[in-house]
């Protein structure tokens, strides 16, 4: 018994030839099925699948030059996505939800990133937000900054920082192009 151990802890501890390498397995391939859609109760909540721009055919990675991204973030919106002015409580309001901007965004600049700069609280009982968006292409970077202000005490926020924030987000888009025409669709030059 005491061979069988000494000789199994030799072969152990001796390293083996470049030659005889272990064989290489190869990854195991995965089918993936769908499922037929589930049926909601009224009032559940929406798939994603009706979204504008579907998760799955997004780009990965910068791809593309500033120049095509920024003709793409000027077309224009759709109009399901578009916040009619009586779901606006006040015209500094977003024109477009967040989260579709940030669909939006994530489809026609992928690699972007965001960021808040500055928050900054005044003695009159306001919240500024200062946010920054980056989008990036295969020649370079452009970023545009802009703010959004909320009170402290409006009945209609939970957050005022989240409301300032997302002012100040949607703004910064709007800034890319992204839905500018909103703003000032109703002014003739």
């Amino acid at each position: 018994m005491e061979h069988a151990s000494a000789f199994l802890a030799r072969a152990l501890a001796t390293p083996l030839p470049a030659s005889a390498a272990l064989p290489r397995r190869r990854p195991a391939r995965v089918a993936v099925a769908a499922a037929a859609p589930e049926r909601k109760p009224p009032g559940a909540v929406a798939s994603t699948t009706n979204y504008v721009v579907p998760l799955d055919s997004a780009p990965s990675g910068i791809t593309r030059p500033l120049v095509e991204i920024l003709r793409d973030l000027n077309k224009r919106v759709p109009d399901a996505i578009v916040r009619p002015p009586s779901r606006r409580a006040s015209a500094s309001d977003p024109v477009i939800p967040w989260y579709h901007a940030n669909r939006m965004l994530s489809f026609y600049a992928p690699g972007w990133c965001g960021e808040v700069r500055d928050v900054i609280y005044t003695d009159s009982g306001k919240v500024t937000v200062i946010y920054r968006v980056t989008v990036r292409g295969t020649d370079g970077e452009v970023h545009r900054e802009a703010a959004g202000t909320a009170s402290l005490s409006d009945a209609r926020f939970d957050d005022p920082v989240s409301a300032a924030e997302e002012a100040a987000f949607c703004k910064a888009c709007a800034r890319f192009g992204f839905g500018l025409y909103l703003y000032h669709e109703d002014e003739t030059p």
